[in-house]
């Protein structure tokens, strides 16, 4: 899901990738070849890295052609590069060759900014690649995805792809591609949960979905699996918060339509009609009781202590006061 600048032509002289999530990056590259070749299918493509782009090395790759061909120069890590040939490309900014498309990616730091604001300066054609750090990035990710490929597919289908999935945003893709080219119609939870049952079932969401519905065993039974699976305790222990946080923050909300609520709380209005259902048998003190136990069992993981234990103990206890209210 990449941003992109108000000059959009891919064959622009200059294109700057900045980021550091990989897959809009290549995404990037792929975007400006493919246009390239459509120009001409004789298109010659130089994919280098630092140390292949020596002092001189880009005079000659951009010196003109007897044949006059159409090239693509793609400069990855740019932020590496040396002293030197950070002046080579500086200069060859002032005065871009035709036929030519430079392509250059950059992380975006403060490492080779020099560069990054001389391309800028240039009048560059930006694309924003930015690391997909937050949930909510994820999952507008795989939403683009799917309209993308002019499919629909249901809020709680996108929410359970990435709770199975994680936050590879190749894996994510990939699945996104896989639904579609399978499944006729509408993609909706049942049918990521038929083709990704292994993974979402182990998703460190699934063990805090049961546990705050008050289903002790099956919460137990999907948080031997993550464990088992390899999802790190310290994710469960978030998920967990997060779900108990969410019924309190619910419980305490005035009523209205889940637009309203969500609006209110930041949250989607599909997750407003989800805890609504799971915060039935809760009460404040039974929030605050399976508060206590989350952050019992944030620190016992993080402080070393043994990780199933303290996240079976603490899954249990939110259990129990999803059923009991916190009484006994």
């Amino acid at each position: 899901m990449a941003r992109k600048t108000a000059n959009d032509d891919p064959l622009a002289p200059l294109t700057l990738a900045v980021g550091q999530e990989d897959l809009l990056l290549d995404r990037a590259v792929q975007e400006v070849v493919a246009a390239a070749r459509a120009a001409d299918a004789d298109t010659d493509v130089r994919d280098l890295t630092p140390d292949q782009l020596q002092p001189g090395t880009l005079a000659e790759l951009t010196s003109p052609s007897l044949f006059a061909e159409r090239k693509v120069v793609v400069v990855r890590n740019a932020q590496d590069l040396s002293a030197d040939t950070v002046k080579d490309v500086k200069g060859y900014l002032g005065s871009p060759a035709e036929e030519i498309t430079l392509v250059l990616l950059h992380a975006g730091g403060a490492k080779g900014k020099a560069l990054l604001d001389a391309a800028r300066k240039a009048g560059a054609r930006e694309v924003a690649c930015p690391k997909m750090t937050k949930p909510a990035d994820r999952l507008a990710f795989v939403r683009q995805e799917f309209r993308a490929t002019g499919r629909s597919a249901t809020p709680e289908a996108c929410q359970a792809l990435v709770d199975a999935i994680g936050s590879d945003l190749r894996e994510l893709a990939s699945a996104v591609s896989q639904l579609v080219a399978d499944v006729e119609g509408t993609i909706d939870e049942a049918v990521v949960g038929r083709y990704y049952t292994g993974r979402a079932e182990a998703s460190s969401f699934t063990v805090a979905d049961r546990a705050v519905e008050g289903r002790a065993a099956e919460a137990l039974e999907a948080l031997r699996w993550s464990l088992a699976t390899g999802v790190a305790p310290v994710l469960i222990t978030s998920a967990l918060a997060q779900g108990v946080r969410a019924i309190g923050k619910l419980s305490s909300a005035r009523g209205g339509r889940p637009a309203d609520l969500a609006r209110e709380l930041g949250m989607p209005p599909w997750k407003i009609d989800r805890v609504r259902q799971q915060m039935r048998g809760w009460t404040p003190d039974g929030v605050a009781l399976a508060l206590r136990a989350v952050a019992e069992a944030d620190a016992g993981v993080k402080g070393g202590d043994d990780a199933e234990y303290a996240l079976e103990k603490a899954v249990v206890a939110i259990a129990r006061a999803a059923r009991s209210g916190g009484r006994g």
